[in-house]
């Protein structure tokens, strides 16, 4: 199992511990909030100051300072003071304790009003940010209907040329290249296919012509059949990738139950020529496991696999193939010798047109198309490609795919 895989079943295994989540609407209305209670507790820090500073020179300038009643140290007994001014004395310390009483009062109700603002700019905030977020949630949903298969749709924001608009243009710009590499793909899948199929048609005709003259010799006749054979391959071929084009923009066109044995199988049986040739041990061990598919796609899939085993192993080699359930999944691994391969570029086999070893270059071994093919319609059907280099040589190669849970009856293998 790959590294992504490992860290897909870890993640989807252990339950979340993250804490809720924490949307931008939030964060916006969190910030406005304590930005609003900072700036109003400074507010009324400076305010408290400055009425405790000026209401006490008032009263000092207006009362005159406070007697005290009690001597110093080292001053003899106070005189008696006239009736007005213990009046004044009683008056300026009732004022001390009303502008004491005042200030608390203040403080205490400054509060209250504090922490009353602070609840209303929260919820002020929490409407201000759903307002100011709304083109966002507007461009979130209509990108989510944006398909492969209505890519021609546009978010076309209205609204001021500020930064969201600027946003939604830049994804209107982004999905006019996406529609305009999509229809590209699309014209040349369908051109190459056409340009294809017409010498083809052409080949055929001929073969029809010669072969419904009167006596056909009859090597012609083993001919027509060989040729047309290969012809119908090719037909095959040529309709998987329309089906590939097609896959990646929708549902599998010849989608049905396919059994994988029989695919193996006959994959098998027809390369046992080659399979000869090159003195090769075939191990097999398959299980009958039924997916939902395109036969045509998985069967080239299969085949591309056994080829690449066979046409890149060394002579008195061998090849394993092994096909079981694993659950959720139907897996094929292929297993051959032959050449040393760099583990760390071993997953480039997957790109089109690349080989790696010398033994793995000429025309006699194909193009370089036929992993990245298996690659392609393995993730057609929602499947996965591991290749790992052998450490005492060649190739082995697992494809899993998701299947329709049928049956899985052991078959015994040669």
């Amino acid at each position: 199992m790959s590294t992504r895989r490992q860290l897909h079943h870890h993640f989807r295994a252990v339950p979340s511990r993250s804490s809720p989540r924490r949307t931008v609407r939030l964060r916006l209305t969190l910030l406005y909030g304590g930005l609003f209670v900072l700036c109003g507790a400074a507010l009324l820090a400076i305010t408290y100051l400055l009425v405790r500073h000026f209401s006490g020179h008032v009263s000092l300038a207006r009362y005159g300072p406070v007697i005290s009643s009690r001597p110093g140290r080292g001053a003899g007994p106070l005189p008696k003071l006239p009736p007005l001014a213990q009046l004044q004395d009683r008056a300026q310390r009732d004022l001390v304790r009303q502008h004491a009483n005042d200030l608390h009062q203040l403080l205490v109700w400054s509060g209250a009003a504090l922490a009353a603002m602070a609840l209303a700019s929260i919820a002020l905030g929490w409407l201000m940010a759903g307002r100011v977020l709304s083109p966002l949630r507007t461009m979130t949903a209509t990108t989510r209907r944006i398909s492969q298969d209505n890519l021609h749709e546009r978010l076309a924001l209205e609204g001021p040329s500020d930064e969201l608009k600027e946003l939604g243009e830049t994804i209107d710009g982004l999905l006019a290249r996406l529609e305009t590499a999509f229809d590209a793909q699309r014209r040349f899948v369908a051109n190459a296919s056409h340009e294809l199929r017409t010498p083809l048609a052409r080949i055929r005709t001929a073969l029809d012509v010669a072969v419904g003259k009167p006596a056909p010799v009859p090597d012609v006749r083993a001919l027509d059949l060989k040729i047309r054979e290969g012809l119908d391959r090719a037909d095959r071929l040529l309709e998987g990738f329309l089906a590939l084009g097609r896959a990646d923009h929708g549902e599998l066109p010849d989608r049905s139950v396919v059994s994988l044995h029989e695919i193996v199988a006959d994959a098998l049986s027809e390369r046992q020529a080659e399979i000869a040739a090159k003195r090769l041990e075939v191990e097999q061990h398959l299980h009958h496991v039924t997916i939902s598919g395109s036969s045509t796609l998985l069967r080239r899939m299969v085949e591309n696999v056994i080829d690449n085993a066979i046409r890149h192993n060394r002579p008195d080699g061998w090849m394993s193939v092994e096909l079981d359930d694993a659950g959720e999944h139907a897996r094929l691994t292929v297993q051959s010798s032959g050449t040393v391969l760099e583990a760390s570029q071993v997953h480039q086999l997957a790109q089109p047109f690349t080989r790696l070893a010398v033994e793995r270059t000429g025309s006699e071994n194909g193009v370089g198309l036929g992993l990245s093919i298996v690659a392609a319609i393995a993730a057609a059907h929602a499947g996965t490609l591991q290749l790992a280099a052998r450490p005492e040589g060649g190739l082995r190669v697992v494809i899993e795919l998701p299947h329709s849970a049928l049956t899985a009856q052991t078959e015994s293998g040669a």
